[in-house]
């Protein structure tokens, strides 16, 4: 679980850039702007995005950091560029498409990564988790869902979107990835809703079907780990077993609700002898390594299951001993994110009733212009829950 393998940190956060100013008739935004892998992500100034039929214009308050902007700043996922990154944003709506009804300007908001079309297949089965088009055109070219891109420069030049680009002062989402932030919850932290938290809470809800009684494993205890051991207490786990190479991760875990700790190299033995040698009804894999989804599938009883969540680099593989899946009756289970149109409102409602520790996961605060140093301190495992990155100016980070 090596956060930081094979990642060079990005060096001093560069200033704004100088010089003349091009035109902005409709008004200028910060942008982070990631040029290619093994550079440094500059603060760039970019016409505000407009919003089209069915689509938001959010004044974005906060983004999380997450290991899916690593891995692509790495090269380990493959995106297009220049690009804008950041995935999981809070804010306020400053303006509305045609046909928009779910929202209104001024709406203190949350954006979700899966940005659902509301029209293919899978959405109109309920599974806008597996969106047809949020695959085809956001993944792999960086558009939403006519082709085009909602980010530019000044020239017009087209930037692709990481889901909405929530890097950047504003951003535009379709109507069916913005909802209403219940009154009380913070804004900057709620910016985690829209991955960290809504992530392990399709997992659990979904994936692992957590029952009142069981036994949970979670491998990994960074911003979803966290979560996922949140949610399962929330869904009536008896025993969470945190795993993680870091100590203060581990304590962290405990606060939030985890009743074991254990470090990875230990964690074989002792979830045998926490379960009567037995191992966990339910083990989730919230990294993307194939040691640590090896470990989590170790874990499990006969009859239960593993819910692999991290995204992996490349095209990375994990061993899986066929022998005993088949004679333990063993389920393995992918797990993308939640299932957005369906899940948001009761996860939203639910952390609004206080299930969750939202701000608790959140340990580190950027401002933009420190972004490179976010991901380095990612990459280097000096964050021990999840970090944001705020849209004001300053550049300093701190402690939550």
């Amino acid at each position: 679980m090596d956060d930081g393998e094979n990642f060079v940190a990005p060096g001093p956060d560069a200033p704004e850039p100088t010089g003349p100013k091009a035109a902005f008739p409709d008004g200028e935004m910060r942008a982070a702007v990631f040029y290619g892998v093994g550079e440094r992500m500059r603060i760039e100034r970019l016409p505000i995005p407009k919003p089209g039929p069915g689509e938001v214009l959010v004044r974005v308050a906060a983004c999380g950091v997450c290991h899916s902007d690593l891995h692509v700043l790495r090269g380990e996922i493959a995106f297009p560029t220049p690009a804008v990154l950041g995935h999981e944003i809070s804010g306020t709506v400053a303006a509305v498409g045609p046909g928009v009804t779910a929202v209104a300007v001024g709406d203190r908001v949350v954006g979700t990564f899966i940005l659902p079309c509301g029209r293919c297949e899978a959405c109109a089965a309920g599974r806008d988790d597996l969106c047809e088009n949020f695959f085809r055109y956001n993944r792999l070219s960086g558009r939403l869902y006519d082709g085009r891109s909602r980010l530019a420069f000044p020239d017009g030049r087209p930037i692709a979107m990481y889901s909405m680009g929530g890097l950047a002062e504003y951003a535009v989402l379709p109507e069916t990835a913005v909802y209403r932030l219940p009154d009380g919850l913070p804004l900057h932290p709620s910016a985690v809703l829209g991955c960290a938290v809504m992530t392990a809470y399709g997992a659990v809800r979904h994936g692992g079907d957590v029952r009142p009684g069981e036994t949970v494993a979670v491998v990994a205890v960074g911003g979803v780990g966290l979560n996922v051991v949140q949610w399962a207490r929330r869904f009536g786990a008896r025993t969470v077993i945190a795993i993680d190479v870091e100590p203060a991760k581990l304590e962290l875990a405990r606060r939030l609700g985890a009743t074991e700790a254990v470090l990875a190299e230990e964690a074989r033995e002792k979830v045998r002898a926490m379960t009567g040698g037995k191992g966990v009804d339910v083990a989730f894999e919230a990294l993307g390594r194939p040691e640590t989804v090896e470990l989590a599938l170790s874990l499990v009883r006969d009859g239960g299951r593993l819910v692999a969540i991290g995204l992996a680099a490349g095209e990375a593989k994990a061993e899986v001993p066929i022998t005993h899946l088949v004679r333990r009756g063993l389920s393995i289970r992918g797990s993308y994110g939640a299932r957005v149109r369906q899940d948001l409102p009761t996860m939203l409602a639910l952390v609004a009733d206080g299930a969750i520790d939202l701000a608790g996961t959140v340990t580190r605060v950027y401002d933009l212009a420190a972004v490179n140093t976010a991901y380095a301190d990612l990459a280097a495992r000096k964050i021990a829950g999840r970090a944001i990155v705020r849209m004001a100016e300053g550049g300093e980070s701190r402690d939550a």
